[in-house]
């Protein structure tokens, strides 16, 4: 096993890690993208990850290949999944890496989906479901998406069920669910409805793709749900190594 180096050391591990050859470039697009989220410098990465500055941009630059256990380090001061960070979120699908605590293998276990993994999942388009209020009971109504600005935005007719008003409070779930394998992730996004309305954005949502109603017919009103929270879960069945898959 290669020697972990300690904080204060800008020397290389005894000997090179065995990983196959990574976008190095995306990689480190992925790092800094995910620290400006965070809102962290790359001082405070480095106090997270235990490894001086100097190191942490070797790392970086030089990939697992030089240290993969370093880079498991940074991907955990993210709170990223680590074949994330080098390869790229996967397609939504079940079967997300990790590690729940607490369950025997063998056994189905739930999973707490950080913010960012949320947004993978959700993609940059889809089938979901808007909730909203309703006489005489709440309505859930499938929508064909698109993720824009960190926020939701489909097309409706106007006058229909989806054609929230301005303000409204609005739930939006998507998830990818296999009964047969018990596999699966959901995710929930809570927010506040808007009308598209100006000319300019509405060129710019509809540059985006992938929310082409299915159901057809003139629908040239689009809402926006803008988040003030999203959350997930993901379940598995937990392998002998402890991971969930």
């Amino acid at each position: 096993m290669p020697q972990t180096p300690g904080p204060g050391s800008a020397e290389p591990p005894a000997q090179p890690s065995a990983e196959p050859p990574v976008d190095l470039a995306a990689v480190r697009r992925r790092i800094a993208d995910t620290r400006d989220r965070l809102g962290i410098g790359e001082p405070e990465l480095a106090k997270r990850a235990g490894m001086d500055p100097r190191y942490l941009r070797r790392v970086t630059e030089a990939g697992p290949q030089f240290d993969a256990d370093g880079l498991r380090r940074v991907a955990a001061a993210l709170g990223v999944d680590y074949r994330d960070l080098l390869d790229g979120p996967a397609d939504p699908s079940p079967g997300h890496t990790g590690r729940p605590a607490g369950h025997p293998p063998g056994q189905a276990a739930l999973l707490r989906l950080t913010e960012q993994e949320c947004w993978q999942k959700v993609g940059p388009r889809g089938i979901g479901r808007i909730a909203v209020a309703a006489a005489p009971s709440p309505l859930v109504v499938p929508v064909n998406y698109a993720t824009d600005a960190g926020t939701v935005v489909y097309r409706t007719a106007p006058g229909g069920v989806a054609a929230l008003a301005p303000g409204t409070r609005a739930s939006f779930q998507v998830d990818r669910i296999d009964d047969r394998t018990g596999t699966g992730w959901s995710v929930l996004v809570t927010g506040t409805a808007e009308r598209i309305e100006d000319p300019e954005a509405v060129r710019t949502v509809e540059r985006h793709g992938g929310a082409e109603p299915w159901a057809g017919g003139k629908r040239p009103l689009w809402i926006r749900i803008r988040p003030q929270g999203i959350t997930g879960r993901r379940i598995g069945t937990v392998g002998p190594d402890g991971h969930l898959t």
